[in-house]
């Protein structure tokens, strides 16, 4: 094992995927001669050169495009969106033809395009620049949606996403880059369906994905100290959600909190709440619950910003209220 940053993994991903494959390419905004804005394509420029890895006008929508376009015919496009902020701008071309154009063409057309994007709130960035769209994406048919917590995920979830025929979209959190972990020295890939348990516990079921698989984690260490015996589930994998890993923890557990950096309405826990209610509903013991951000636009000012988001001691109170305490 080797310990590196979350964007060193995915650096290192891009490094062997494009050395093996000489269709693969980098697409985006400063990911050339600066190295990208998280330093996640630093150095590829010098080595693969202006033709494999492609500096961008600010232009989400026409390059993410051409990208999709060129996935067509068969080239592997890893196109960076600098925040998720602005893939506002490309939708119309990531959700009308990546993920319908194998449907529409009777699987006589792929799109075997990464796009890959960070959001989240991240230190007084402001309104327009904290947002949090994993939800949308993961709402549209044909469109795979991960999003990894830690390097070795960072890492074999970008690979397995270049070899993958289908369109994938990497939802990373600006938050993240700099944090700390493992990755196998060998080649490793992540699946890219079904989820992690990050934490086995007996009580109750912690669901979270990217950051606040983080905040679950330190929530059921606190909460451990209580005697309250927590899982922490990591649902990496937003589209498809694994029904069947939802379903299993909570017919351990009975009880059920799901955490999530964005707001509540149309979110992820409204998705895992819904699961909940179909596959196990009389195996809860008490009413699944979700720890979310207030509906708000995320204010700049600092003290604000924090009372906006969740965090591990909302986990913490949410789960001592469900076991009446």
């Amino acid at each position: 094992m080797a310990v590196m940053m979350y964007w060193e993994a995915i650096r290192r991903a891009h490094d062997e995927e494009m050395a093996r494959d000489p269709l693969v390419i980098c697409m985006g905004e400063d990911i050339g001669v600066v190295g990208g804005t998280y330093k996640a394509t630093q150095g590829l420029y010098d080595k693969y050169g202006p033709d494999r890895v492609i500096d961008t006008p600010i232009s989400e929508n026409s390059y993410t495009g051409l990208g999709i376009g060129a996935s067509f015919l068969g080239i592997r496009p890893i196109i960076e969106i600098m925040s998720v902020n602005f893939a506002w701008l490309a939708t119309d071309q990531i959700f009308n033809s990546a993920a319908k154009v194998r449907y529409m063409s009777g699987g006589q057309l792929t799109a075997p395009v990464v796009i890959r994007s960070p959001g989240g709130t991240a230190h007084q960035l402001g309104a327009q620049h904290s947002a949090r769209m994993e939800k949308v994406f993961m709402g549209i048919a044909g469109l795979r949606v991960v999003t990894p917590s830690s390097p070795k995920q960072a890492y074999g979830l970008l690979k397995s996403a270049v070899r993958c025929n289908d369109p994938v979209f990497i939802n990373e959190h600006e938050l993240m880059y700099n944090m700390k972990g493992e990755v196998p020295d060998a080649e490793y890939f992540h699946p890219l369906e079904g989820s992690e348990v990050t934490r086995a516990g007996k009580d109750i079921t912690l669901f979270g994905y990217n950051i606040s698989v983080h905040w679950c984690v330190q929530a059921a260490e606190q909460l451990a100290k209580e005697g309250i015996d927590c899982e922490v589930i990591d649902l990496y994998s937003l589209s498809p959600l694994d029904r069947a890993g939802i379903k299993k923890s909570v017919s351990k557990t009975h009880r059920a909190v799901i955490v999530e950096e964005a707001e509540a309405a149309v979110g992820v826990g409204s998705e895992v709440m819904a699961i909940i209610n179909e596959e196990c509903f009389f195996e809860l013991d008490a009413a699944p619950v979700r720890v979310s951000a207030v509906n708000v636009p995320i204010p700049y000012n600092h003290h604000l910003e924090k009372a906006a988001i969740p965090n591990a001691k909302k986990v913490v109170e949410a789960a001592r209220e469900m076991v009446g305490k």
